[in-house]
């Protein structure tokens, strides 16, 4: 089977990534420039109408457009590397966890951060924009700190977020807590253990020295 992985180096697209070598998988890589408009071109559009990121077309064919449903698929599909439990709920668990990253911690914290400017009103002064701006990155630092404390909860001592494999929800909880060090918002301690456990794998080392980090 062919595969073309659609992505950003250091977006969402990183946990797919690193799905992707870790099952050591051939693919193909577009590189989609976001602040260059890449998602919103015919072509992508084509492949993904929603015109967002990651996206994985299968055979040249049928494409997924969701971190979730990569994910997912990813694990079923090559049930080798054990990226899925077999045990439909801590599986059902595992997509609940990778829900909440997406969904949440990036969709409703993140994305205040980094793209500030879809928030703001219109028609706001340089002084009143600059107020704003500061406002709504605050609270997307505390929609992600208040999530990273319920995500904490959750976490097992020792091992991975469902247990003893690597799994798929680590791959999505990597790249929000990659994020987090990158703007200085403090890890609760399991949080902070996890993210130096996925990080020491050396796919996720290598994975990052492709997408431009040292």
């Amino acid at each position: 089977m062919s595969l073309q992985f659609h992505m950003t180096p250091g977006s969402c697209t990183t946990g797919i990534h690193i799905l992707l070598e870790e099952l050591e998988l051939p693919f193909q890589v577009s590189i989609v420039n976001l602040p260059a408009g890449d998602h919103r071109q015919p072509a992508y559009l084509a492949i993904n109408p929603k015109g967002t990121i990651p996206t994985l077309v299968l055979d040249h064919v049928a494409s997924l457009t969701s971190f979730s449903s990569i994910a997912y698929w990813l694990a079923r599909r090559y049930p080798r590397k054990r990226l899925l439990s077999d045990d439909p709920f801590l599986a059902a668990r595992a997509i609940e966890l990778i829900d909440y990253v997406v969904g949440t911690v990036h969709g409703q914290g993140f994305t205040r951060i980094f793209t500030t400017d879809k928030y703001l009103p219109e028609g706001l002064d340089a002084i009143e924009t600059k107020r704003w701006s500061n406002a709504i990155q605050e609270q997307g630092r505390r929609t992600v700190q208040e999530a990273f404390d319920v995500i904490e909860a959750g976490l097992p001592e020792t091992g991975y977020a469902m247990g003893a494999d690597f799994g798929i929800a680590d791959a999505a909880l990597f790249y929000v807590l990659f994020w987090a060090t990158k703007t200085q918002i403090a890890l609760p301690p399991r949080c902070l253990a996890l993210f130096g456990r996925i990080r020491g794998r050396p796919v996720v080392q290598q994975v990052l020295r492709e997408e431009g980090y040292r």
